[in-house]
């Protein structure tokens, strides 16, 4: 590329860049061939990617700006199949134990932005069709806000090591990173629409209703509790550590599940310390695992960072197919805080569901590391940053507990990760209660967007006057968002707050409806399916 091309190039991608920001009106007069150029702005082999997209933007059969994203994201998903056929040929340069885990997480965190952006691009042909619901919309920004934070999470997973083979995978990694970004930016731009409520009552009934699908054995299941298992309601499988079941292990039930099942497949788990790391792969769908109460029915193990796992696989039980759903189920991690991060359950799974579930541990307990996600009726335990990650989660009628922690470590309870503007993540408590008896901070940047809000909900004494916790010096203060809304309790007083620009006391009720159920994480399309009670909008 000549000099006076690309600087030809910047220019025109600022102007892109100004317009598109300035002029939100006009963005549908743009040209195919400028929003190609929109692209590939910042990419390291510009030429590439301006001829790749190019050819996949006229091999489509209607050429408008849809057919620009789809191709754009044909070009982002081809390059990510790349990188991981790439990562192959460095598994041989790994010599630690701590880099060879690291290694696998990458090509399984590289294998989920393909399936993400693949995803997204057959949703952007029913978009193409001209089926403009705002349920797609709520689809495309949540997968591919996903596929942007995977390769973060994987040059994470070199913590500790000599930084070698992270050196190695950077380049790469960076390239799918900001081709992913700017698909972000562009279908944002071109296809974003205003929330429209749903014209049904924002919030169900106490007794879940039951979509048409299910038996009449399941809806028993969901609505009675556990006094029918195993006695004329349908369960697919039964676990017991007394061979009472068909399995002794939940690993080897999920192993028997269907692969990508349409259909609710019911575990049953009956009560008893399941001593296991469950590793449930993106291939088992719809999957949902009854125990006999928190405390009753145990899943617990204590992987963690100093025994040479990375944080992403320390995780005692680990979801990442979709649907999943869990209710009256304990997952507990016993490193203890000397161990430092060490992860109880960690979430990949779209569109799932936690209901009077209990996560146990100390730093790093929940890890909702992507996608969306909903929590009602739980309980959380931990020290450091013990509800974190990059995923869009709800946690509602939840009861958060802190634990000690070690010398001179203070009590945080989030650490959202939010790393884009345009990413529809962030974690939101809604009716909840913080019940610390230790010094307590809401949260604290993991990420330069991060993104939590508390609404309506208690907050005991000991959380302090400030609410929030720097990262380091002024890193995230202006671009965070945080908010609180009508919370209440002797720790929910706002006056001492914190005064940075990206701190927000909640005045109106439709930026906190933002952050519900039915909007954030578009519960009304998918929460009704599932036979866990919900609010989809704010309680009265």
């Amino acid at each position: 590329m000549t000099f006076l091309k690309f600087l030809f190039i910047l220019i025109l991608s600022h102007i892109i860049k100004v317009f598109s920001n300035e002029n939100p009106s006009t963005q549908q007069t743009f040209s195919p061939q400028s929003l190609i150029l929109q692209a590939c702005t910042g990419i390291e082999n510009m030429d590439s990617c301006l001829s790749n997209t190019q050819a996949e933007f006229e091999r489509r059969r209607y050429r408008n700006t849809t057919s620009v994203v789809s191709a754009a994201l044909q070009n982002t998903l081809n390059e990510a199949r790349f990188t991981v056929d790439m990562m192959t040929r460095f598994n041989s340069l790994s010599i630690s134990y701590r880099e060879q885990v690291a290694m696998e997480d990458c090509k399984e965190l590289l294998d989920f932005s393909i399936s993400e952006l693949a995803w997204s691009l057959a949703e952007m042909e029913k978009i193409r069709a001209g089926d403009n619901s705002a349920g797609y919309q709520g689809n495309l920004k949540a997968w591919l806000s996903a596929a942007l934070s995977n390769q973060d999470t994987c040059l994470e997973g070199f913590e500790g090591t000599d930084r070698r083979l992270e050196n190695f995978m950077r380049g790469s990694l960076k390239q799918v990173t900001q081709l992913i970004s700017n698909v972000l930016s562009l279908y944002i731009q071109l296809h974003s629409m205003p929330f429209k409520p749903p014209r049904h009552r924002s919030t169900v009934k106490p007794e879940p209703e039951f979509p048409k699908w299910m038996t009449e054995g399941d809806q028993e299941l969901l609505g009675k509790g556990k006094k029918s298992h195993g006695h004329g309601v349908h369960v697919d499988a039964i676990v017991a550590l007394d061979g009472s079941g068909h399995y002794s292990s939940i690993s080897d039930a999920i192993n028997g599940a269907p692969n990508y099942s349409k259909r609710r497949y019911i575990i049953y788990v009956k009560k008893g310390i399941y001593k296991e790391n469950i590793d449930m792969k993106k291939k088992k769908t719809n999957v949902m695992l009854i125990g006999d109460g928190i405390g009753k029915t145990v899943v617990t193990g204590n992987r963690n960072f100093m025994q040479g796992w990375t944080t992403f696989r320390t995780a005692t039980v680990a979801v990442s197919g979709r649907g999943f759903i869990a209710r009256d189920m304990t997952f507990r991690n016993t490193a203890g805080p000397e161990n430092h991060q060490a992860v109880a359950l960690r979430v990949d799974s779209d569109q799932s569901a936690f209901y009077r579930c209990s996560m146990e541990g100390y730093q790093d307990t929940l890890y909702a590391h992507s996608l969306r996600q909903f929590y009602r009726e739980c309980e959380i335990y931990g020290t450091i940053d013990y509800i974190f990650g990059n995923g869009a989660a709800v946690f509602q009628n939840c009861k958060i507990y802190t634990r000690v922690p070690l010398p001179l470590q203070k009590v945080t309870i989030t650490a959202q990760g939010r790393k884009d503007p345009h990413q529809s993540t962030g974690f939101s408590f809604q009716d909840s209660y913080i019940l610390a008896t230790q010094p307590t901070y809401l949260g604290r940047p993991w990420k330069e967007y991060s993104r939590t809000v508390f609404i309506n909900t208690y907050m005991s004494g000991l959380v302090q006057p400030r609410g929030w916790l720097e990262w380091f010096g002024n890193f995230a203060l202006g671009t965070l968002w945080y908010g609180e809304y009508k919370n209440h309790g002797p720790g929910a007083n706002l006056s001492g707050r914190v005064k940075w620009p990206g701190y927000h006391i909640i005045r109106d009720t439709s930026t906190a409806k933002f952050f519900t159920a039915g909007q954030f994480i578009d519960g009304m399309s998918w929460l009704p399916h599932t036979g866990v009670k919900f609010t989809a909008g704010l309680s009265t």
